[in-house]
């Protein structure tokens, strides 16, 4: 799979450095509660990707951070309570963040402080927005149906507006949302992956040569989970990426989970046909398939979270 770093145009395929390596599919946007907040040459207001981090941190944080940032628009907008922030372990100045985004935003664009924030947000989730339209475009998913499930220490805050933005009817905020990522490793199961690049055209294919290169990619996973997970049971999946003959690019296809046979090259295309039409809404007539790379994981079965009872919060406390 080709996985692009440093992307000259945000969201533009084509315009980065292309590595072939095993990858999560992700969109980076750099729309986190630390993204610095600035206006361009052109008067625009732009968010990220530029971060104060969690040191300095945001004006508001008062340990000498001075750029206005999306955490400083959120506290201007009273969507954080100051004194319940960190469970009360940190103490926020709203004065900072008021005099941050004033001197960075609102001062160059003749706005107010409040306006400067409210400008700063509704960016930052146009940003979160367009992305997310870019990105189900072109893997040919529509948005409509989906469950926007809203992670990190700001997400909540912004989650009903991103929704609006998308079209969303629904908004999952988990227990823990601003420690999910660290939550997800702990809880993740025991993986891994191997991917071999290995041509191979279904007009020639070869069952015993498919069979005994899956063979030799599942030793290899297992002696990886089993260092880490000796008497689990695994599950098993298999990919394939292909494409027409002369194509520049692959897609995913599912293989059975079985040996293959000769009989199997009609069962790939059938299955290759399915995802590209799927994907693309039609097919090529007369033009050869081919397996680019194959890929195999092994992992122990995903562990069921066990329920949250959430108690209510008392009369007239903010949630």
């Amino acid at each position: 799979r080709t996985f692009e770093v440093d992307r000259i145009y945000r969201f533009m395929k084509g315009s980065g450095l292309p590595v072939r390596i095993p990858c999560i599919e992700m969109v980076e946007i750099g729309a986190g509660g630390g993204s610095i907040a600035a206006v361009d040459t052109l008067n625009r207001v732009t968010v990220g990707p530029a971060s104060a981090g969690a040191e300095p941190g945001p004006a508001c944080y008062g340990r000498g951070g001075t750029a206005a940032t999306v955490t400083d628009a959120d506290m201007l907008l009273g969507r954080i309570d100051s004194s319940r922030f960190a469970g009360g372990n940190v103490a926020l100045d709203a004065d900072q963040s008021a005099c941050a985004l004033e001197q960075h935003i609102g001062q160059p664009l003749n706005l107010n402080p409040t306006l400067a924030a409210f400008a700063v947000s509704e960016i930052v989730d146009e940003n979160m927005a367009n992305s997310a339209r870019v990105h189900a475009i072109e893997w040919g998913k529509e948005l409509g149906s989906r469950t926007l499930i809203a992670f990190g220490g700001a997400a909540p805050l912004h989650a009903a507006r991103l929704a609006e933005k998308l079209g969303l009817q629904r908004v999952v905020i988990p227990a823990g949302a601003g420690v999910g990522s660290a939550l997800g490793f702990l809880r993740a199961p025991v993986a891994y992956e191997v991917v071999r690049s290995r041509y191979h055209r279904l007009s020639y294919f070869d069952a015993d040569f498919a069979n005994a290169l899956l063979t030799e990619m599942h030793a290899e996973a297992a002696a990886i989970v089993r260092e880490a997970a000796p008497t689990a049971a695994l599950e098993e999946t298999r990919s394939a990426f292909m494409r027409y003959r002369g194509q520049g690019h692959e897609i995913n296809v599912n293989l059975p989970l079985r040996a293959l046979t000769a009989a199997d090259a009609a069962t790939l295309q059938d299955a290759f046909n399915q995802a590209y039409t799927q994907l693309y809404g039609r097919l090529i007539p007369d033009l050869d398939v081919e397996i680019l790379s194959w890929t195999l994981t092994l992992s122990t079965p995903r562990a069921q979270p066990e329920p949250v009872e959430l108690s209510a919060p008392a009369q007239g406390a903010v949630p």
